[in-house]
């Protein structure tokens, strides 16, 4: 029997160390190819998001926008990289357009060419070149072979008549593009008188065969073709090619990227009604700054400051209801007085509620408008957003379409053309960020395009004459109420997360620093803006249950009505249905708590109507119309406690703060309670 197991035992240790080293050997190849990750692995795809209940996924960081072309990075982007904040970094954009791609026979000066001109001519033309190339091509163009378009490229005209403002011939620019790397290119330009030369003079300076002058007046354009694209290295082709022309009408600076080229084609004359018309020119690629993502301060705080009815035109503008004086250079009086307000109230954030364009016949070159209209802003590094007025488009010059393409081609803008199968253009969504790691939505932003006319007459001369303004319509409520419907609820109020994973959180809740009973789940508070007021806007204000007034506060009697007469009931049917939470806890808390308009400039008032309040921006202008004794105001919203606190005010041309109110949070009037 001890024999029998003495054998047995030596059985057992004979197979033990192979049997050991097998799973020593398992247990190695388990930790190496599947527990141990170096990188994030696919766990890190899935963890739950502690504020915002939501699934959160990690990218990387990139100049491009997780949604839309805000610049916002998608939920999940990594809150620090090397110590540097989510929202704070500066990588360099990828280019997203191969410059190979892009055509050679199109004027476009948003495109980003890297390619060079090889030629430059000015016609004079009986017609419209843009009559006449949908009738039988373009008659105006200068004569070319087929060799010559395929040796230099195809003449390209700048679709500007440098002579519109006297309604007769018209005088245009053409340009030859090219890829071919031997032949010379444009570096440098000159607009010269007619005896006068480039110095020092060289056959590489070419001279245009027709007065490039409005007027009439001998004044040439001269050009310099001296090296090709292969003779030159990288930083001269950024430096000194010559990659699209431009024409500006009046004095004010030139398109982003853009420079003026001395002197003036035509100078300003005010007793015949004429803007100075200029030649400019962009060496290289400008790609323009872009914003940053929305984030509120690490304290909670997010200012944004509504600036409306700039009502600017392609001259420096027309003073209009004002004591100032002297007082013959609006446009530029009211940059100067928007620079002061901002200076003043450094609001993260600007938004243009409408009527940046004059219209009414003065803003006849809509492209040298937007080159100025955001110009204090831009040069405060501030991002911004812009809605369209009734005015915008009013002169025909460009479509909503393209003034949204011009606006998205300035620095820090925000803007965005929104979905193409509802009424208006720019109708969209942004959303402001907690600066956190934890990258909470916290503040929502909704811009509606509120439309111009519905319904007009045509004059004797043939005008359109509009006699009813334009309304939200059905399939913008339809899409409001989807857009509201996909945002996720947070848990309110919302504390920062400074912690790296859940467990610090586990242990703030159980110190008792965060109590469930105190919180709840529901979207974050959302503000909206558009430019032409609805009809409750002159309803009835809900009465304060404590003091029994009535909630409207601020001027509303010095005008008349400037809502539209029909509607589609965006009030009722969008408003008040898009509801703070779900849950029959959440009450009558509606999501949009303050829906902000323009278009009555001196209508400035702040009312709650069933819960929503319902404000007017004042006019902020000089080339708008106003009253006298009224100052130009700007309104301003000072978002507080992490979105849970909106307080209002405005501040005068004077820099006097008035109707300083809180809207929601601590210190508001009683939350609504009715149906």
């Amino acid at each position: 029997m001890a024999f029998s197991l003495y054998r047995v035992g030596r059985f057992l240790r004979s197979i033990f160390s192979p049997l050991a080293a097998f799973v020593a050997f398992s247990c190695l190849l388990t930790f190496l190819f599947v527990l141990y990750q170096p990188n994030a692995g696919p766990g890190a795809k899935q963890r739950v998001g502690w504020q915002s209940w939501e699934i959160v996924n990690d990218v990387s960081v990139s100049g491009t926008s997780g949604s839309g072309s805000s610049g916002v990075p998608a939920v999940g982007t990594p809150s620090q990289v090397d110590g540097v904040d989510w929202w704070n970094i500066t990588t360099p954009e990828k280019p997203t357009v191969d410059s190979a791609s892009l055509p050679l026979d199109v004027w476009d000066p948003m495109l980003p060419h890297d390619t060079g001109l090889s030629e430059i001519e000015i016609t004079r033309c009986f017609v419209d070149p843009w009559y006449a190339e949908s009738i039988a091509g373009d008659l105006c163009a200068p004569s070319t072979t087929k060799e010559d378009d395929a040796y230099k490229g195809k003449w390209v005209r700048i679709p500007r008549n440098l002579n519109m403002q006297s309604g007769l011939l018209s005088l245009n620019i053409y340009y030859r593009r090219t890829r071919r790397h031997d032949i010379p290119l444009v570096t440098e330009l000159r607009v010269l008188p007619a005896p006068e030369t480039p110095t020092p003079m060289s056959d590489a300076w070419h001279k245009v065969s027709r007065s490039i002058s409005p007027s009439g007046d001998k004044l040439y354009l001269w050009y310099k073709t001296e090296k090709t694209l292969a003779q030159m290295t990288a930083s001269q082709r950024q430096q000194q090619l010559v990659t699209e022309l431009d024409v500006l009408f009046g004095d004010d600076q030139p398109w982003y990227g853009f420079e003026k080229l001395e002197p003036p084609l035509l100078e300003s004359k005010t007793i015949i009604q004429r803007e100075s018309v200029w030649l400019t020119y962009r060496r290289g690629v400008h790609s323009p700054p872009r914003a940053p993502p929305l984030h509120f301060t690490r304290d909670g705080h997010f200012k944004i400051m509504q600036i409306a009815d700039l009502h600017y035109s392609v001259s420096a503008g027309s003073c209009r209801d004002t004591p100032l004086a002297p007082c013959s250079n609006s446009d530029n009086l009211t940059d100067t007085l928007l620079g002061r307000m901002l200076d003043a109230e450094r609001p993260d954030f600007v938004v243009f509620s409408g009527d940046q364009l004059n219209g009414q016949g003065t803003s006849w070159d809509a492209r040298s408008v937007l080159a100025k209209f955001a110009k204090a802003v831009t040069q405060r590094d501030i991002p911004w957003a812009a809605i369209f007025g009734n005015h915008d488009d009013e002169d025909g010059d460009a479509s909503r379409e393209q003034q949204i393409k011009y606006m998205q081609g300035l620095p820090y803008s925000m803007v965005e053309a929104g979905p193409k199968d509802i009424h208006g253009v720019g109708n969209y969504v942004l959303k402001v960020k907690s600066a956190d790691a934890s990258m909470v939505h916290l503040l929502t932003l909704y811009f509606l395009d509120s439309g111009s006319y519905s319904k007009g007459f045509l004059n004797w001369f043939g005008f359109f004459i509009p006699t009813e303004y334009d309304w939200i319509h059905q399939d913008q409520i339809d899409w409001f109420l989807q857009e509201s419907s996909s945002i996720d609820p947070i848990e309110r109020p919302f504390s920062p997360d400074t912690a790296k994973d859940l467990g610090d959180i586990w242990k703030r809740q159980a110190v008792g620093q965060v109590t469930p009973e105190s919180r709840r789940l529901a979207k974050p508070n959302a503000l909206m803006f558009f430019h032409i007021p609805l009809e409750e806007s002159y309803a009835a204000a809900d009465t304060d249950p404590i003091t029994g007034k009535p909630l409207d506060v601020g001027v509303h009697d010095l005008e008349g009505q400037g809502s539209a007469k029909k509607q589609d009931g965006f009030f009722h049917k969008g408003l008040l249905q898009a509801m703070e939470s779900d849950h029959r806890a959440g009450g009558n808390a509606r999501e949009v708590k303050v829906v902000s308009n323009g278009h009555c400039h001196v209508t400035e008032n702040c009312k709650r109507m069933k819960g929503v309040w319902l404000c007017f921006g004042g006019g902020g202008s000089y080339s708008g119309y106003g009253k006298i004794g009224f100052d130009r105001r700007f309104r301003v919203y000072d978002v507080s406690e992490y979105g849970e606190t909106i307080r209002t005010y405005k501040r005068t041309e004077h820099d006097e703060i008035v109707d300083s109110m809180v809207l929601v949070g601590h210190g508001a009037p009683p939350t609504y309670e009715g149906p």
